[in-house]
Parts: C-alpha cells; sequence; structure tokens
C-alpha cells in the first residue's frame, strides 16, 4: 500500500510539472510574412501569384538543362571541399546527439581486482573482487530531456546549413558556367569586329594612297582603332582564364580548361511564379535554420527551468569478492543509494541563466524574423532583375540591329562620297562593337538572374 501511495506522489508530480510546462515542444509562433515580395511589374506594388506547384520546386537538373553543365554540378557537389566539410558537421552534431541520448540510460563501471600475499614464507593467500557500480539519473524533471531535444533542434540546423552550402556551390557553379559562354561570345564578337575594322584600316590606307583629299590622320585613326579591338580580345581572354580558375577551385581540382557548350544554346525556365507568402520560402533551408536555432532556444529555456528542480540520482553497487581469502567460494555483497539533490545558494546563478535564456530566444526570433524579410527581398530583386535584363536584351536586340545597317551604310558612303568622313566610319563600327557586347551583357545578367530567383527560392525541391 506504502509503495503505491509512492507512485501515485511521483506520477502526481509529474503531471504537476508538466503544466508548468517542462515537457513542452516547441511550436512555432507568429511571424510576419505577408507582402514579403514585391511584384516586378503590378502598379499595385502586390504579388499576384497564386501557384504554389512554382518555380521554386523545380530541381536543379530541370533549371539547368545544359548536359555539361550539369556534369560539372554534379561533380562540385561530389569533390567541393565545403561541402564535405558540410557533411563531416553533420556527422559530428549527430554524434553529439547520440550522447544526448544516452544520458538517459545508467552509467555502469567495472573494476576488478586481485591480490596474492604471503606472510614469512606461509602459504600464499588470494583474494579477489568484481565490484560493478551502475548511476541512474532520474529525468522526472525534464532536464536531459530538454537538452535531447535542443541537441536534435542543432542537427536539423546543421542539415540545414549543409543544403545551403549546396544550394550555394549549385547557382555559383551555374553563375560561372554562364560568365564563361559569355566571354565566349564577346570573345567571337571581337573577332568579328577585328576583321571589320581591319578592313576599313585597309581600305583608308587604299584611299589614301590613290585618292586625293583622305589624309594619313585617318589611316592612323582606323590602325589604332583596330588595336584597340585587339586589346579588349587580349582582356577578355584573360577574363576567361581566371573565371576557369575560379571554376576549377569549386570543382575541387586545379586551374584548367572547362568544357562548354554555346551561349546562344542556353535554355532556362521562363515560368517564374514564385509562390506566396511563406510557403514560397519552405526550400530556404538558411531560413528553416534560423527557426530550428529558435526552437533550440525554447529548449534551452525549458533546461534552465528544470534547474530549479531537484536532480534525483539512484546508485547501485555489487560486488562478487571471497572476504579476503577467508570464505571460498565467493559471495555478493549488494548496496543501493538514492540521492536528490536541491539547489539552494545556487539560485541567483539559476535566475541569471533563466532570464540568459528568455533574452536569446527573443534574439533568435528578431533573427528568424529578419531571415524572412531577407529572403523576400532576394525574391523580389532576382524577379524584378530577369524582367528588366529581360525587356533590355529585347531593345539591345534591335539597336544592334539597326547599328549593323549603319556601319554598312557608312562605309558605302564613304566609298561613293566625300561628305561622310573616316570618323563616322570609327564611330559607327566602334557603337556596333559596344551594343553587341552590350546585348550579351544584359543576356548573361538575365541568365544570372534565374540562378539568383533558383538560389532565392531555396534551391528547388531535394
Amino acid at each position: 500500500m506504502k509503495d503505491m501511495k509512492k507512485i501515485l506522489i511521483i506520477l502526481s508530480a509529474v503531471f504537476l510539472l508538466s503544466g508548468c510546462g517542462l515537457y513542452n515542444k516547441y511550436e512555432r509562433p507568429e511571424v510576419k510574412s505577408d507582402g514579403i515580395v514585391r511584384d516586378p511589374v503590378s502598379l499595385t506594388d502586390t504579388l499576384a501569384v497564386n501557384d504554389t506547384t512554382s518555380f521554386g520546386n523545380m530541381p536543379w537538373r530541370t533549371v539547368f538543362t545544359d548536359p555539361q553543365l550539369q556534369a560539372l554540378i554534379q561533380q562540385g557537389l561530389d569533390n567541393n571541399p565545403d561541402l564535405l566539410n558540410a557533411a563531416l558537421n553533420v556527422h559530428m552534431v549527430n554524434e553529439a546527439l547520440k550522447v544526448a541520448k544516452l544520458a538517459f540510460l545508467p552509467s555502469v563501471a567495472i573494476s576488478p581486482q586481485g591480490t596474492l600475499s604471503s606472510f614469512d614464507g606461509a602459504a600464499a593467500t588470494k583474494s579477489y573482487s568484481l565490484p560493478i557500480s551502475a548511476s541512474w539519473n532520474v529525468d522526472l524533471f525534464g532536464n536531459l530531456l530538454s537538452v535531447k531535444r535542443s541537441a536534435q533542434m542543432q542537427l536539423i540546423a546543421t542539415k540545414d546549413y549543409q543544403t545551403v552550402v549546396k544550394c550555394n556551390i549549385i547557382s555559383t557553379i551555374a553563375n560561372l558556367y554562364y560568365t564563361l559562354l559569355a566571354l565566349d561570345r564577346q570573345v567571337e564578337i571581337s573577332n568579328d569586329m577585328e576583321q571589320l575594322t581591319k578592313e576599313t584600316w585597309d581600305k583608308m590606307k587604299f584611299m589614301h594612297e590613290n585618292r586625293v583629299g583622305y589624309r594619313s590622320t585617318a589611316v592612323q585613326s582606323a590602325e589604332a582603332a583596330y588595336y584597340q579591338v585587339q586589346g579588349q580580345k587580349v582582356d577578355l581572354q584573360r577574363q576567361i582564364r581566371a573565371t576557369e580558375n575560379s571554376l576549377s577551385l569549386l570543382l575541387g581540382q586545379p586551374g584548367q580548361a572547362i568544357q562548354r557548350s554555346t551561349f546562344a544554346g542556353q535554355s532556362l525556365p521562363q515560368d517564374l511564379a514564385a509562390g506566396v507568402g511563406i510557403q514560397m520560402l519552405n526550400n530556404r533551408a538558411d531560413v528553416h535554420s534560423y527557426e530550428m536555432a529558435l526552437a533550440q532556444c525554447f529548449y534551452d529555456i525549458e533546461t534552465a527551468r528544470s534547474r530549479f528542480y531537484p536532480s534525483i540520482t539512484i546508485t547501485g553497487t555489487a560486488g562478487f569478492t571471497n572476504q579476503n581469502g577467508m570464505v571460498n567460494p565467493g559471495k555478493w555483497l549488494l548496496s543501493a543509494v538514492g540521492s536528490l539533490v536541491q539547489p539552494i545558494f545556487q539560485h541567483g546563478q539559476i535566475v541569471a541563466g533563466l532570464k540568459v535564456a528568455k533574452d536569446k530566444y527573443e534574439q533568435a526570433y528578431n533573427n528568424w524574423q529578419n531571415a524572412i524579410y531577407k529572403a523576400g527581398n532576394e525574391v523580389s530583386n532576382a524577379l524584378v532583375g530577369y524582367n528588366s535584363y529581360a525587356e533590355k536584351a529585347e531593345l539591345d536586340a534591335k539597336r544592334v540591329a539597326v547599328l549593323k545597317q549603319n556601319v554598312e551604310d557608312t562605309k558605302k558612303l564613304m566609298e561613293s562620297s566625300s561628305n561622310t568622313t573616316y570618323l563616322e566610319v570609327i564611330s559607327a563600327q566602334s557603337n556596333l562593337l559596344n551594343a553587341e557586347i552590350g546585348e550579351v551583357t544584359d543576356q548573361l545578367n538575365k541568365m544570372q538572374a534565374v540562378v539568383s530567383l533558383y538560389q532565392a527560392l531555396g534551391g528547388g525541391a531535394k
């Protein structure tokens, strides 16, 4: 009957403590997420998108369809040292979680001993003992449970960091790859312009030598324009080599040439629906890691509260001994001790610890809210960037077409009329070169805006 009363008292205490919040689980608090993404074209400034199966849920192989780019991304995921280290971090935190789980089990120690003694040449006396001790911390007040749950949140946050590293590697490889393709295209444009300026230089030399009124300064200006184009091409080739080295580093290999396709052959998704509200950020591992940090702080508060209550430890010992050689066979010696430690003079320290834990929770909440706003800004910037560069690229194409015709017409006028000077021809060619380079740059910015949106939405479906 007495044992039953003790059990009822313990169960009642556990029930009361549960009501006090020592065994609570983390629940997501309210967070501001309305209007976090601005519509890139709507005058109402509200993102009018209802598609939750959106661009943000597309896996990277669906977004980046170039086979050579896919091979490079896979190589980066397999060999990048930052991603390998992130995987090791997950392994280390997982081991720490195992330690937290093992704290629920009793600790057992075995220390066998044996002696052999003889006095004044007498027969040797043998004695032995095999003491075994076990200690169990009874988690009546939730201390071990909250520590374990906090470690679980840390593991999730570490896995989130691994996902962030993976997303960053994919995005950076794609950006560098597209940069290489754009540089290749600009080199092609420079080659064409180099040939065009050389033809202009040759014509001016011929006209200077065979027609009255063409001075040597015209020939010199044409020659200088030719060398300028060659200098731009040298600079582009330097940028290609530097970009290849940067990409090789991401791939976990020494700097070397990168196999790639063409700038014109790229095909990227056109439907960039972003989703709505907090759903849009479901794939953002960094935002999720901030929430897991908040959950970890929640359980740290639970741990701090549990320190106000006593710790209960049950210790049992057992030893098999022959009682210093006096008795054979050996006998068992058993004992059990229960201890309860209630903090008294540490009350001020424990209160301060709880206040600090609550303050850290508030900080974690603020960081999480700010991460949501920051993610919304990144999505907004990527969307408006894509729309702006797409529109600008269309205008660039029209400008290039006009300037190509202008170069042809100016050359014909120079050959047939003295009213057109060499400066008009050189200026027309220079304008065409800058326009073609600008068109490639805007097309590259459009591609990179797609990459930025992929990254801002969390790297697509896993």
